[in-house]
């Protein structure tokens, strides 16, 4: 039996699974890690945290599913996308990681659409200059850490450090490099010509492969670290997102996704470059050749729930772990007895400034209409709802692209709640399906490896294989005419709201 390891950095925590030839998930680790907020609007990571959990789970997974290491065929990486990792000619990482949600960017932004423009930003990297996007970042550390910024050689992604660390290869692919802001997406290439422009020099950057390509080989100290074999190749892998996509099917036009991470994502694969002139939406490569796909993002999915467990939840996290029991569940049981609109109370899901549709750096959480009869149980549903209608918001400005996404897949933490799939259903007025693997983008990055070492013949052979639906939610109509009315105040609220953000901002 040939097997395959997928590792995923994710935002809160590193994952890596084995998974054998036939698509079976064999053993799994999850090693967490902390996140930094300097500064209000700033989000930073220890890259070394990452290195430490990745070594830490990839021992945990050989224990426990005591596979022989000359057993692993491939290996294949995803990650948190947009990352800034910076390292000085020793390797040396210069700068705490400034990663995808830190929104601290607002003026280079400004100052990089002005210098490129923004219709051409936007034709040759299918996206406007995002705050979010690495690009905005290497410029922020240009402008107020000079210091630093003198002493790059090498910017890297995050699930490219760890490449780095595991190979001694300074390589990335089309999928993740799509999220920089420097990446030809239709060449599939770096931009000769923002680099130019941007003054950036070429080999500062990774060298760009194929998502299953083999782009590097574990090397002897890596083995040593990990329990691996020397010598096993790793291929270039994929972003969070479309290994996410790969783990649940998204390979073809028709076919999309709802994910509910730490953001929330819709996503769909095309097979041309499909660009929203408008910038609400961003294209990328997808990790599969000559395909693409376009994706809305909603900033904080997930982690709006997390702030609510973090902030408010402290009764329930009690109750958690008095009874062992799941807290996300625990609060999901607070919310059967709340009607449809939270008894009148909206909330707009802007922790973290926003991507889609409004692309504000500024923007900030807001509960509309909170009265005194309002308690906990309102509050959450209203996070939920909130959630849920900006996922809509992105769907419908796919669609209103002519991109066919006549099936819907959930998929991420979010998803596994019944609960919540029934309200995405309602609130969309479409059915959703599930499939029947929840290990998200370190599946689709296994996928990616077993197509790069041969295991499988492509990407879509793969998927064909093993990645199956098992869920089917069919909409409640009623129900649908209710959210209808609520998300028509809810699309309202930004615009009125628009100036009142960027004053907020400015104080």
């Amino acid at each position: 039996m040939k097997y395959l390891l997928g590792i995923d950095l994710g935002t809160s925590g590193l994952k890596t699974i084995i998974m054998d030839e036939m698509g079976r998930v064999v053993a799994s680790s999850l090693i967490e890690y902390s996140l930094a907020q300097p500064e209000s609007g700033w989000a930073e990571q220890n890259p070394e945290d990452w290195w430490q959990a990745a070594l830490k789970s990839i021992r945990q997974v050989l224990e426990k599913c005591g596979i022989a290491a000359n057993d692993i065929k491939g290996i294949g990486l995803s990650g948190q996308m947009h990352g800034l990792v910076l390292l000085d000619k020793q390797k040396k990482v210069l700068r705490p990681a400034i990663i995808w949600c830190d929104q601290r960017t607002a003026k280079e932004v400004e100052e990089l659409t002005q210098l490129i423009g923004r219709e051409k930003v936007i034709t040759i990297t299918g996206n406007p200059v995002v705050a979010g996007f690495t690009a905005a970042k290497l410029q922020w550390v240009k402008n107020n850490e000079p210091q630093i910024y003198n002493e790059i050689h090498q910017v890297l992604l995050p699930k490219d450090y760890l490449r780095n660390c595991l190979t001694n290869n300074f390589a990335t692919e089309v999928s993740d490099a799509s999220g920089t802001g420097w990446l030809d997406v239709r060449k599939r290439q770096w931009s000769a010509e923002l680099l130019e422009i941007l003054k950036l020099p070429l080999e500062w950057l990774p060298q760009v492969y194929e998502s299953h390509e083999v782009s590097g080989y574990l090397t002897e100290e890596a083995a040593i670290l990990t329990g691996l074999i020397a010598g096993t190749p790793i291929v270039g892998g994929a972003g969070d997102q479309a290994a996410g996509a790969i783990g649940n099917g998204i390979v073809a036009s028709g076919v999309a996704s709802v994910t509910i991470g730490t953001s929330g994502v819709v996503f769909a694969s095309t097979n041309a470059v499909k660009i929203d002139p408008l910038g609400r939406v961003h294209t990328f490569c997808h990790a599969i050749p000559n395909t693409w796909h376009t994706m809305g993002v909603t900033q904080a999915a997930g982690l709006s729930l997390r702030w609510y467990r973090d902030q408010l939840g402290e009764d329930v996290r009690a109750l958690a772990e008095q009874t062992g029991r799941d807290v996300y569940e625990l609060m999901f049981e607070m919310l059967k007895d709340v009607p449809i609109g939270s008894d009148r109370l909206i909330y707009l899901p802007y922790l973290m400034g926003e991507r889609t549709p409004h692309l504000d750096s500024s923007a900030r959480g807001v509960f509309f209409g909170l009265a005194l009869r309002h308690g906990k149980p309102e509050m959450l549903r209203a996070i939920v709802e909130g959630v849920s209608f900006s996922l809509r918001e992105c769907l419908e400005i796919l669609q209103d692209l002519g991109i066919d996404c006549s099936e819907l897949r959930a998929s991420g933490g979010g998803a596994k709640s019944m609960y919540w799939r029934h309200m995405l259903a309602d609130c969309f007025g479409m059915s959703i399906n599930t499939v029947g693997v929840e290990e998200g983008p370190a599946y689709g990055a296994a996928i990616l490896a077993g197509v790069g070492t041969g295991v499988f013949t492509s990407v879509p052979a793969a998927v064909e294989q093993i990645v199956k639906t098992k869920e089917k939610i069919i909409p409640n109509i009623a129900n649908k005419l209710s959210y209808d009315k609520y998300f028509q105040l809810y699309k309202k609220l930004y615009p009125d709201l628009r100036e009142s953000f960027q004053t907020l901002a400015e104080l």
